[in-house]
């Protein structure tokens, strides 16, 4: 007669007892007879509210899954031979882009001569890391990929605090704007 190791319902141990008293039992109390570790010798059993335990794992995954946050790589490209108002536009939308908690790939674009010299892609990285270095940090230095040169540059912050900071400022506004018009 095959046997179970019996767990109830708050996870105390009833002890070994025969399938079919384990689920005589399990109608009583009107709960589910679940499997729990069938490579176990004997295979272990639990009383449960099958449909609740679900419902409360899927919660939990959910949760989670909301805590979790994906990270994001923008990527800006410069040449090196970059006007200075075209890079502080391209500046502009890197900091915006780390304020907003995105890593930033920064690729420069060499062409033709251009790919001889590259110190001057290397100087122009350095400077516009060191423009933003209060916003964020180099993740991954400046090196040469064929034609172009990457560097990686993360934000100080991560993109959870970032949107908490955001809603936090945007919860101030509805409160101040409540305050005047009442």
């Amino acid at each position: 007669m095959p046997e179970v190791r019996l767990v109830g319902p708050n996870g105390e141990q009833v002890g070994i007892v025969s399938v079919q008293d384990a689920l005589r039992l399990a109608q009583e109390s009107d709960l589910d007879l679940v499997e729990v570790a069938p490579t176990a010798r004997p295979p272990v059993a639990k009383l449960m509210d099958y449909g609740k335990f679900k419902y409360e794992s899927a919660v939990k995954a959910r949760e989670s899954r909301k805590n979790q946050s994906n990270t994001i790589i923008k990527e800006i490209k410069l040449r090196p031979k970059i006007d200075p108002h075209d890079y502080e536009t391209k500046k502009g939308h890197v900091v915006r882009f780390l304020k907003s908690g995105d890593k930033v790939k920064v690729t420069i674009m060499f062409r033709g001569r251009e790919q001889s010299r590259p110190e001057l892609g290397r100087r122009l990285l350095a400077r516009l890391a060191e423009d933003v270095q209060d916003l964020g940090t180099v993740e991954s230095q400046p090196k040469q990929d064929g034609r172009n040169m990457v560097m990686v540059i993360g934000p100080h912050k991560r993109r959870s605090e970032h949107k908490a900071e955001a809603r936090a400022a945007a919860g101030d506004k509805t409160r101040r704007e409540q305050r005047e018009q009442a």
